[in-house]
């Protein structure tokens, strides 16, 4: 189980990147972002194709999704210093209550 989550880190990281590079390629006009997005999103898939052999799909798609928007916040304010106001905050807040209660509770969060 350990490596399920591990590999889902690693996909939420990438996913991360791919995101990031998204916004920074402006429309795939930058070459260097513009490979960002396609190694971000090519390497977070193929973690999450490795996840999915460990954990059932819709709680892989949560946590992965969920951890993705906060650290996609997290990082459009330290790159492109995006603001984020507190209703923003205090819904990821709730995004990651959830993630908590799906990993603690949840029967589902293994096969």
């Amino acid at each position: 189980m350990g490596k399920a989550y591990l590999f889902l880190i690693i996909a939420v990281a990438f996913e991360g990147l791919g995101t990031t590079s998204l916004q920074a390629s402006q429309q795939f006009t930058k070459p260097l972002p513009t490979l960002g997005v396609f190694i971000g999103f090519g390497m977070s898939f193929y973690c999450l194709m490795i996840v999915l052999q460990y954990l059932p799909l819709g709680v892989t798609y949560a946590i992965w999704a969920g951890i993705g928007i906060c650290l996609t916040a997290l990082l459009g304010w330290l790159v492109f210093r995006q603001a984020v106001d507190l209703p923003a905050m205090l819904g990821m807040g709730l995004i990651i209550a959830g993630i908590v209660v799906i990993n603690l509770f949840s029967k589902t969060a293994t096969h």
